[in-house]
């Protein structure tokens, strides 16, 4: 369960890094001489994407649900565009996924009960 998580995580990560690359600098409706929405895609796309890198590397489940929560205004808008940026909503939803498979994968099962003779 925790290597799949560390898979999708990923994965996830390395999407959302390629998806803001595209977004950023092979988008034909976007102007590369504009720094605004290149900084606030990278405060709010690229940054999370890396946190939810580190916190596979790190084993620290809290980055990577931080990581989710900031992410998650900006993919949800982005998510309701048409075209391959609609991805972001579901590298988004990649790391929520993480965080609920790495917690469940360390919860331990009860002990078996001895029986009492």
């Amino acid at each position: 369960m925790k290597k799949i998580a560390c898979f999708l995580v990923q994965a996830a990560s390395a999407a959302s890094m390629a998806l803001w690359i595209i977004l950023v600098f092979f988008n034909p409706y976007s102007a590369v001489t504009e720094y605004e929405p290149i900084v606030n895609t990278f405060f709010m796309l690229f940054l999370p994407a890396v946190l939810a890198l580190l916190s596979i590397f790190k084993s620290k489940k809290s980055w990577l649900f931080a990581a989710f929560l900031w992410s998650l205004p900006i993919s949800l808008y982005l998510a309701g565009t048409p075209g391959i940026f609609a991805f972001f909503g579901l590298t988004s939803l990649a790391y929520l996924i993480g965080f609920i498979l790495l917690l469940s994968a360390n919860k331990q099962p009860f002990p078996a009960r001895k029986e009492v003779e």
